[in-house]
């Protein structure tokens, strides 16, 4: 008796199968267990909004010439550059921002609503 191997697109399938199932599995565990309050939900929002404006202005901050100027920092401020860029996001996020915050909380909210 001989038993038959799967072929390269039967493992394949099988590959993706696992994958849709542990996605399915992640999506029960994200949407079970206590709905986050708004705060948090306002707090998430305002974090992406913050991630977004930072991947905006990350090539506007790239073109820079670093080292040039009194207080060019060369090699270190190269290294911090993406992290001042960060920062400056976060706080365009908190003082308003692009409204895309507001956008996202509520769709969130209505998720929540919809999941319940």
């Amino acid at each position: 008796m001989t038993t038959a191997t799967p072929g390269v697109s039967g493992i394949a399938q099988q590959g993706e199968v696992a994958q849709d199932q542990a996605r399915a599995a992640r999506m029960r565990s994200l949407t079970s267990g206590p709905k986050p309050t708004e705060a948090q939900v306002d707090k998430a929002a305002k974090e992406f909004e913050a991630m977004f404006l930072s991947a905006m202005l990350q090539p506007m901050f790239a073109e820079l010439k670093l080292g040039e100027g009194p207080f060019g920092g060369g090699h270190g401020e190269s290294m911090f550059q993406s992290m001042l860029v960060d920062e400056y996001a976060k706080q365009i996020a908190k003082n308003g921002g692009l409204g895309i915050a507001q956008h996202v909380k509520a769709q969130m909210l209505r998720h929540q609503e919809v999941s319940s």
